[in-house]
């Protein structure tokens, strides 16, 4: 089995020179990002032996740290998953209306999504639903009054600013699948916002042939039924209405300024065949605790996340690796935050706070956050005890820390503790300023997030507009990308203050006599079981 494969692997592997004490300018964080973005953790792509072997070196890391092991299997924690590949030579997708029935091309028009149970045939009316949203307690559903029965619902990705970033974010990713369901929906089309793409649509398109993953719990699932689901290229969208009286560009600007969308059918049909298959597979999480010196308190545990996973080999459409690199290394994304959490681990052990503490690597992060959902769901410790999680991702250490963000802030008192911690370093915490990009749900602390458990994710914060502009490119053109890779400019100092103030604010969060709540107005509560309704 891989997860014994992965133990057997704990004695082989070579070990990171030893170092002690702190302030060491991010030479030991540096060594870290070293060691697991070099080519022969071949991108550590979930249940590959590359991602196994970076497990057992994370899994060796914490104990050299002294930290016990807190898996189901020493360090490990296996992750049952259902992979789904998608043929596409044998898919078919096409538009059907008053003008014929027009073929659409797989990358170049249109993804077929696989983290989703495929349907393998669908014919069915094109309804375009605004964002997407439904969110009656908000004040806002796009599928109230639209008959979606039997139908593809057609989306565009973002919201109406009277709508919280982090709650918009939500119901895209969780409510929206019982929304379908309930509307009597048979698939949905999303199209992203040109303005607002974080990987450049030719990019994506290297990965259509990617299979995806979900977890093999269906409980575990947001979307309980198999639905067809596909992205759409935003550059060839005016497809979709060209024969519905409405411009794409035109809803692009409302989107823009932040304007509800209403809905509307697009008068044509989508004809689809999809040859999709799965096949079982699994992969560890990584889990280790540092008990907590308070008699009382160390039943209580913040957990500590950041993934492991990256995206492997490529192997794009056509067979060409990109700029002749075909691994996906992923330095910043997320060899750092892997880094900093063995970092923090290092400094806590030298005194430990009153409570424990988890430190979790989880896999599958890039495949749907499904390490940190099974872990959030299936807790290694009581689930009561844990109290609160922060989560380190892709936080681009690429300028010197001067300004924060943690995202999530506003909805629980733990933004009120970071930003203190914050102050108390000489840095600013500031809002999300891209909500847009729904980064609240795009990693692991939102899994915790929807167990009831107040959580943040930490990023540095551009606040000069040539930061911003580094942030822009790094994106454009690293993210998501071989790029992204031990040959770009990385300075560990930037990434030494960072683990400075993580380091602090865990300390802080572990020591409070009181545990951290969710506001009152934070939609948020309804996941806390006590106030569930």
């Amino acid at each position: 089995m891989r997860v014994l494969g992965v133990v057997a692997m704990l004695l082989a592997a070579p070990v990171m020179a030893a170092g002690d004490g702190a302030g060491d300018g991010g030479a030991r964080w540096m060594a870290h990002v070293t060691e697991l973005a070099d080519d022969t953790y071949e991108g550590r792509l979930t249940a590959t032996p590359g991602y196994d072997r970076a497990a057992g070196y994370v899994a060796r890391e914490f104990a050299r740290a002294g930290l016990q092991a807190a898996g189901t299997d020493g360090f490990l924690q296996s992750v049952a998953l259902l992979e789904q590949s998608v043929d596409l030579k044998a898919s078919r997708l096409a538009l059907s209306g008053p003008a014929g029935e027009t073929a659409l091309a797989v990358p170049e028009d249109a993804l077929l999504g696989t983290r989703v149970q495929q349907v393998r045939s669908v014919d069915a009316p094109l309804v375009f639903v605004g964002y997407g949203l439904s969110l009656p307690e908000a004040g806002h559903d796009d599928f109230a009054g639209v008959d979606l029965r039997g139908a593809v619902a057609v989306v565009l990705a973002g919201g109406p600013k009277a709508i919280s970033g982090a709650l918009r974010s939500h119901a895209s990713r969780a409510e929206i699948w019982l929304a379908l369901q309930k509307a009597g929906a048979v698939g949905m089309v999303t199209i992203a916002n040109p303005n607002a793409m974080d990987i450049p649509w030719a990019r994506a398109a290297l990965f259509a042939g990617t299979p995806g993953m979900r977890l093999a719990d269906p409980a575990l699932n947001d979307a309980k039924q198999p639905f067809f689901t596909a992205s759409f290229n935003p550059a060839s969208a005016e497809r979709l209405f060209a024969h519905s009286g409405r411009r794409f560009a035109d809803l692009v600007t409302m989107a823009d300024a932040g304007e509800a969308l209403e809905a509307f059918p697009l008068n044509q049909r989508l004809r689809a065949t999809v040859a999709a298959s799965d096949r079982a597979i699994s992969s560890p999480n990584v889990v280790a605790l540092l008990p907590g010196r308070d008699r009382r308190l160390k039943a209580e545990h913040v957990v500590l996340t950041a993934h492991l996973d990256h995206l492997g080999v490529g192997k794009p459409v056509g067979g060409k690796p990109v700029n002749g690199d075909a691994i996906y290394n992923g330095a910043m994304d997320n060899a750092s935050g892997i880094a900093s959490l063995l970092e923090s681990a290092r400094a806590l052990k030298a005194k430990r706070p009153k409570r424990s503490v988890i430190f979790l690597a989880v896999t599958a992060e890039e495949r749907g956050l499904l390490g940190s959902r099974y872990f959030a769901n299936r807790p290694t410790v009581p689930a009561a005890g844990i109290i609160a999680n922060i989560n380190m991702d892709m936080y681009l250490p690429l300028w010197p820390l001067t300004h924060v963000t943690a995202l999530g802030a506003e909805e629980s008192t733990l933004g009120d503790v970071s930003a203190a911690v914050a102050k108390g370093l000489g840095l600013t915490q500031v809002p999300d300023r891209a909500p847009e990009r729904n980064l609240f749900v795009r990693s692991d602390q939102y899994s915790f997030v929807r167990t009831g458990v107040p959580a943040l994710a930490l990023k540095f914060a551009a606040s000069t507009p040539e930061q911003a502009a580094i942030e822009k490119a790094w994106l454009t053109q690293r993210y998501h990308a071989p790029s992204d890779d031990l040959n770009q400019p990385i300075e560990p100092k930037y990434a030494d203050a960072f683990n400075a103030y993580l380091e602090r604010l865990i300390r802080t969060v572990a020591n409070d006599p009181q545990r951290p709540t969710w506001k009152l107005d934070s939609f948020f509560r309804r996941f806390v079981p006590q106030v569930a309704e």
